[in-house]
């Protein structure tokens, strides 16, 4: 995987076992959807590196690095289906997120599974609004 830019910025300014962390984690979603874009966001003084976001069709999730764990967090996890029960933080509301702790095993499959049902809830929504404009052309 080569690619160069703002996450690349953030995993390295990591260097404890946080930006190893976000690196696999950030593999598997890219893994989950080679087309998935990614960016660096919500920079401020509490947190001056930002956030990992990644993108297909609108965001598809969150890479969080916090100070005892990294938090990958779905804005419609509520909507996703996850058998492995691997969402355990913000579990009000329509979110979801996984919290990964030092040495913790992660399912990447179950986790690859839960990014491609971010992308198709993405897709699904972007799908009616081109059916619309379709039908009022045809008029």
């Amino acid at each position: 995987m080569s690619r160069a830019g703002p996450v690349d910025e953030l995993i390295a300014k990591t260097r404890d076992w946080r930006g190893a962390t976000l690196a696999k984690l950030r593999r598997i979603v890219h893994d989950a959807d080679p087309g998935i874009t990614e960016d660096v966001k919500w920079k401020r003084p509490s947190n001056p590196l930002g956030s990992a976001v990644w993108t297909h069709d609108g965001m598809v999730c969150v890479g969080i690095i916090l100070k005892e764990r990294v938090r990958l967090s779905f804005s419609a996890g509520s909507t996703l289906p996850d058998p492995k029960k691997l969402f355990n933080a913000q579990l009000l509301g329509k979110s979801r997120a996984i919290d990964v702790s030092q040495n913790e095993k992660l399912d990447e499959r179950a986790l690859k599974a839960i990014v491609k049902a971010a992308v198709g809830h993405n897709l699904a929504k972007a799908r009616p609004a081109k059916t619309r404009a379709r039908s009022r052309r045809a008029k």
